[in-house]
């Protein structure tokens, strides 16, 4: 097993050096023509992920986590619009970041380039499969994808699609290469292979980024959990902040970008939270308090040290009451993931405070954490939300997959 997987490893590394190369004519053509097969394959493709769906909920997979797994046509055609406007997109590699010109004559410029090859290791999320093929693709690098067991015949057959169009194209099948057999021993032997794998990117659970962080000898870029909080001021517009709080956590409870603890300023609690857990009671959230949240709302769960650091993904929120702006942000600063925060003020100088002192990739003034996405951001799509400050942060576009190399110009000079 092991030497097939160098093989393939070997493989997608003499394709990337084609890619590092390729025109963005040829990337845009491939990304539009990707585009319209998976249209054109809607139904062969829902059928494919109808075969995961069955596996799952036949193995007791929970509801939200059914919702991310699931591929239906809205989100079909949202993958394929997704590779449309990366292809509308700037390319990144070439583009001379800076140039300075040095005393002795020498032109030294910085320039970005591809990593090479980038190896994503996700979950049930097939979406990720085709968002992780249009950014490689369109920043010139070569892709080993490793996608869990529970969406195998939706992520074979969208890279068995991927290739055929790569054929179409005339570019290298290798370029995207899909590890789906093997244990987790033989994903970690992947992450050893540092003359071949560039970077690696863990897409997933608290578990699956650990245990890529703790076992990969290649570069990791860590895209973290999402124990994402809105906070609503003492000077907040209330019915403002209703409508924030339901869209943050009810949207798309499934997802890293969900609100999943709500912080509310003790000066109107008792105004605020009747009506607002009410709202996400209607919305079939099961809502967990501090003692103080009980104490104006009756009957809820208590919560517990956990559900300060919870990740629920699921339709489910805790809530919890502070005396001041300092003491949110020292509760986010303390159970947060660095995700996605937002406040909602109408006092400029809390909302300045919130921003700065707030530890995030993305920190929000009176907006749902649910735009936290590349697309929403304009990247087309996002092969992952950064949570660590180096060498990204927050939802990664084309220009966050490539890094730079020094290209220095020179008429014959030496050094003395």
């Amino acid at each position: 097993m092991r030497e097939e997987i160098r093989e393939m490893a070997s493989k997608t590394k003499r394709a990337s050096f084609r890619l590092a190369n390729l025109s963005t004519e040829k990337k845009n053509v491939f990304l539009r023509r990707l585009a319209d097969r998976l249209e054109e394959r809607e139904t062969a493709i829902i059928e494919a992920n109808r075969r995961d769906l069955e596996g799952a909920k036949a193995s007791g997979m929970k509801a939200s986590l059914l919702d991310r797994l699931e591929l239906n046509p809205k989100r079909i055609k949202g993958m394929a619009e997704g590779l449309r406007q990366v292809a509308e997109l700037p390319d990144p590699v070439g583009e001379v970041v800076e140039g300075t010109r040095r005393p002795n004559g020498l032109l030294i410029t910085k320039v970005r380039v591809p990593f090479g090859i980038i190896a994503v290791i996700y979950e049930a999320r097939p979406n990720v499969t085709i968002d992780s093929i249009g950014l490689g693709i369109k920043s010139g690098n070569a892709l080993i994808l490793r996608g869990s067991s529970s969406a195998l015949h939706s992520n074979r057959f969208l890279v068995q699609e991927a290739h055929q169009v790569l054929r179409e194209c005339e570019l290298p099948e290798e370029a995207i290469s899909l590890l789906d057999y093997g244990t987790h021993e033989e994903v970690t032997y992947l992450l050893s292979l540092r003359e071949f794998v560039d970077v690696a990117i863990p897409r997933g659970g608290f578990e699956l980024i650990q245990a890529v962080v703790e076992n990969a000898r290649v570069p990791v870029i860590e895209t973290g959990v999402g124990n994402c909080h809105v906070y609503v001021d003492d000077r907040a517009d209330l019915e403002k902040a209703q409508r924030i709080v339901i869209n943050a956590k009810t949207q798309r409870p499934s997802v890293c970008n969900a609100c999943e603890t709500l912080l509310v300023h003790r000066e109107i609690a008792s105004r605020f939270l009747p009506s607002m857990v009410r709202a996400l009671q209607d919305k079939g959230v099961e809502v967990r308090g501090c003692s103080q949240t009980l104490a104006i709302v009756p009957g809820l769960r208590e919560a517990t040290e956990e559900d300060w650091y919870a990740e629920y993904l699921d339709l489910i929120i805790a809530v919890r009451v502070v005396n001041s702006l300092e003491e949110a942000i020292t509760h986010i600063n303390t159970y947060g993931s660095k995700h996605s925060e937002s406040i909602v003020t109408e006092d400029y100088t809390h909302a300045r405070k919130f921003v700065e002192e707030v530890d995030a990739a993305a920190v929000y003034v009176n907006a749902s954490t649910r735009f936290t996405d590349g697309g929403e951001f304009g990247m087309g799509a996002e092969i992952g939300i950064s949570t660590q400050k180096l060498h990204a942060r927050g939802p990664m576009g084309l220009r966050e997959l490539t890094t730079y190399k020094f290209v220095v110009y020179g008429n014959g000079q030496i050094r003395e």
